[in-house]
């Protein structure tokens, strides 16, 4: 394999830090996003801004439909990964660094390609410490939203 072509995805299974290596990667399951997401998320999070309440008003803003709030969208990929066949066995996340870079409309569906890009032990060597680069695209191949998340896991 040439330093150009990525590695496979990962295998189903839990994976802790021993077992991981720059490189891997994990493709989530997908997932539509739909408007009653978008209310249930609004009502949640009281963030009623036009053009995810109103289809109209997102039509004239220049969207095709209602837009989903960006941090919806990274609620969701967040759960994509959790619920992929290979994970990681995650003791907390530790922050993230996305961009939103196209909007999700509802009904849009969403998935995931994580790369692992960082490993390392933490300092009492415990536990580990993987930086994720995180792609999601839509149904099709948009990229939605990009970067970065820190993620704890047991090694």
């Amino acid at each position: 394999m040439t330093a150009h072509q990525p590695l496979p995805f990962l295998n189903a299974g839990m994976y802790g830090l021993d077992a991981l290596q720059t490189g891997d990667r994990i493709k989530t399951p997908a997932r539509m996003i739909s408007a009653q997401d978008i209310d249930e998320f609004a009502a949640l999070s009281g963030d009623r801004f036009a053009i995810h309440m109103d289809e109209n008003h997102a039509i004239e803003a220049g969207f095709t439909g209602r837009v989903a709030h960006g941090l919806l969208v990274l609620s969701v990929i967040d759960g994509l990964k959790n619920q992929s066949d290979a994970q990681l066995d995650a003791i907390a996340s530790l922050g993230w660094d996305i961009s939103f870079t196209a909007p999700v409309i509802a009904g849009d569906t969403i998935s995931v390609i994580i790369t692992i890009t960082h490993l390392r032990a933490t300092s009492d060597n415990r536990r580990g410490i993987a930086t994720l680069e995180v792609c999601a695209s839509n149904q099709h191949g948009k990229i939605i939203q990009q970067g970065i998340n820190r993620l704890m896991i047991k090694k």
